[in-house]
C-alpha cells in the first residue's frame, strides 16, 4: 500500500480532501479507457495491450513511467487464458517464482524421518522418541525398547540403525522410528486383541506388537515380496532363540503370508485392529474398513496423511488425521491371464493345545515368584545390583527448520546455555572419570531370572527346554 503523500492506495482513489466531483470508471472487458480523477486532479491513464507504457500522473503533476514486459500490459479486466494458468501477456513464464509452502516441505522431511536426533544405541534413541512426545505410553515404550531396531538391518547398514530414518535395499524397507512410534500408539494396543499388518516388511512392527498382545492375542502379517517373507522370518527366529526381551513378555508370535493385500479373502476375519504400510488410494479406503471389528482401530497413511479409523458401529466411523506422511502407494493386483485374481486366505485362529496353555502358566507363575523375591530383597534393605553408568555425553546442536511468511530455512539453532556449558560440562566429566577409573568395570550381562529359575526346577531337561522355547542361552 502507498502511503497518502504519494498519492493513492493500490487498486483505489484515497485523499482525505478528494473533491466530490472525483469520479472513478472501471475498464469493461471491450477494453474501453480506465480514467482515475487523482485528488490533484490529474489524470493516471493506462495505456492498451498495443502500448508498451504505462504512465501515472502523480500528485504534483509529474509523470512516472513503468515499463511492461514484451510491450504488453498487465490488464486488470477479464484475465486471458494464459494469465488464468500464470503465465504473462506475452505467453512466458512469470519471472517470481512462488516459494515451496511450508507443509510440502515438512512432508518431505517426513518422509525420511529425521524428527528427532540420532542415538548412540536403541536406548538413547528411545530416549529422545520420548523426549519429543513420539512415544508416550509405558506399553510402547517397553515394546521399542525390548526389540533393537539394529538387529532388523543388514550388517553393513547397521551404523544408520539409531537414526530417525527410513531405510530401504531392495525390497526390504523400515519406516522412520517416528513414524512407527506414531503407528503404535495410534493403534492403543492390549493384551488379547487381533492384529493385522499389511506389508508386514521385515516384520520388525509386528514382533514389538506381538511383546503387547501376549500369548492369547493374534498376530498376522500380509506381504508382497517372498525374499522379504524369510528375511523376516530369519528377524523372528533370531529375536525368540537370543533375545533376553523375549523371556521378559509373553510373546504373540507373528504368522506371515505372502500375497497382495488388496486380494485378501472376502470370507477371512475381521480385526482388532489392522494396519497398512502403504499409502492408501481413496478407492480402496472401504476395502480396508471392511477388515475391520466394531470397535476397532484402523490406521493407514491416506491421501498423504497417517489416518486413524475408528469402528464405533456397523456402519459407523470416526476419522483423526495424525500427521502429514508420504508413502509409496499400495501395488495393484496383477490379474493372472485368465482374469481372476490370486486370493490370499490369511492363517485360521488357531485354539492353543493343553499343553502350550500349561507352558504359559508356569512360566507366569515363576514370574510372580521372581517379582516376589525381588521386592522381598528390597523390603530387607538389600540393594540391588549396582547398573552401569552410561557416560555422559555433550548436548548435541538441533537441526531446526524455522517457517516464515510462507519462506523455509533450514538451519543449525543451538541454545545459548549449550555454548556456555559445554566448557563446564566437560570439566565436570574429567574429575568423575577420573575417579571413577579405578573402579569402573565392564557392564555385567543381564541376568535372565526366568532361565535360572526353570533350570534349576526337578524337571526332565526336554520339559525344562520346551518351557523354555528351546532357545539358546
Amino acid at each position: 500500500m502507498r502511503s497518502a503523500a504519494s498519492g493513492a492506495q493500490l487498486g483505489s482513489v484515497y485523499s482525505p480532501s478528494a473533491p466530490a466531483w472525483a469520479e472513478r470508471r472501471r475498464t469493461e472487458p471491450n477494453g474501453a479507457e480506465r480514467n482515475r480523477a487523482e485528488p490533484s486532479g490529474a489524470e493516471r491513464n493506462r495505456t492498451e495491450p498495443n502500448g508498451t507504457e504505462r504512465n501515472r500522473a502523480e500528485p504534483n503533476g509529474t509523470e512516472r513511467s513503468r515499463t511492461e514486459p514484451s510491450g504488453g500490459e498487465r490488464n486488470r479486466t477479464e484475465p486471458s487464458p494464459a494469465e488464468r494458468n500464470g503465465a504473462e501477456p506475452n505467453g512466458t513464464e512469470p519471472s517470481r517464482t512462488e516459494p515451496s509452502h511450508p507443509l510440502s516441505v515438512y512432508r518431505r522431511l517426513l518422509k525420511m524421518g529425521g524428527a528427532v536426533s540420532a542415538g548412540e544405541d536403541n536406548d538413547e534413541l528411545i530416549d529422545n522418541l520420548k523426549e519429543a512426545q513420539y512415544i508416550r505410553t509405558e506399553l510402547v515404550e517397553q515394546a521399542f525398547r525390548a526389540i533393537d531396531r539394529a538387529d532388523y538391518y543388514l550388517e553393513e547398514f547397521k551404523d544408520n540403525a539409531y537414526k530417525d530414518l527410513a531405510w530401504k535395499h531392495g525390497n526390504i524397507h523400515l519406516s522412520a522410528p517416528c513414524i512407527y512410534s506414531e503407528v503404535m500408539e495410534a493403534l492403543d494396543l492390549q493384551p488379547g486383541l487381533s492384529f493385522l499388518n499389511l506389508g508386514s516388511g521385515t516384520g520388525y512392527l509386528s514382533s514389538m506388537v506381538g511383546l503387547i498382545l501376549g500369548p492369547f492375542g493374534v498376530n498376522h502379517g500380509v506381504e508382497l515380496h517372498s525374499d522379504v517373507i524369510e528375511y523376516a522370518k530369519q528377524k523372528l527366529d533370531f529375536f525368540i532363540k537370543t533375545s533376553d526381551s523375549f523371556d521378559k513378555f509373553e510373546f504373540c508370535e507373528p504368522s506371515f503370508v505372502i500375497g497382495n493385500c488388496l486380494e485378501i479373502s472376502p470370507d477371512c476375519t475381521q480385526y482388532d485392529r489392522v494396519y497398512c504400510g502403504a499409502g492408501v488410494q481413496k478407492e480402496h479406503e472401504d476395502y480396508m474398513k471392511s477388515l475391520l471389528k466394531v470397535g476397532g482401530i484402523l490406521v493407514m497413511p491416506l491421501e498423504e496423511k497417517l489416518t486413524k479409523i475408528t469402528r464405533t458401529g456397523p456402519s459407523a466411523w470416526e476419522t483423526k488425521k495424525i500427521l502429514a506422511v508420504s508413502f509409496a502407494p499400495l501395488i495393484q493386483p496383477n490379474h493372472t491371464d485368465s482374469g481372476k485374481s490370486r486370493l490370499v486366505h490369511l492363517p485360521p485362529v488357531a485354539v492353543r493345545s493343553l499343553q502350550d496353555l500349561a507352558r504359559i502358566a508356569i512360566r507366569g507363575t515363576i514370574k510372580k515368584i521372581i517379582h516376589q523375591e525381588a521386592m522381598s530383597r528390597a523390603g530387607n534393605g538389600l540393594k540391588s545390583p549396582a547398573r552401569f553408568k552410561r557416560r555422559r555425553l555433550r548436548r548435541r546442536r538441533m537441526e531446526t527448520i524455522v517457517f516464515l511468511d510462507k519462506e523455509v530455512f533450514a538451519s543449525r539453532i543451538s541454545s545459548p546455555s549449550d555454548d556456555n556449558n559445554n566448557s563446564e560440562d566437560m570439566d565436570e566429566e574429567r574429575p568423575e572419570e577420573e575417579e571413577t577409573k579405578p573402579s569402573e568395570l565392564k557392564p555385567e550381562p543381564p541376568v535372565n531370572f526366568l532361565r535360572e529359575k526353570v533350570l534349576s526346577l526337578p524337571l526332565p531337561d526336554p520339559l525344562k527346554y520346551y518351557l523354555l522355547y528351546y532357545r539358546e542361552k
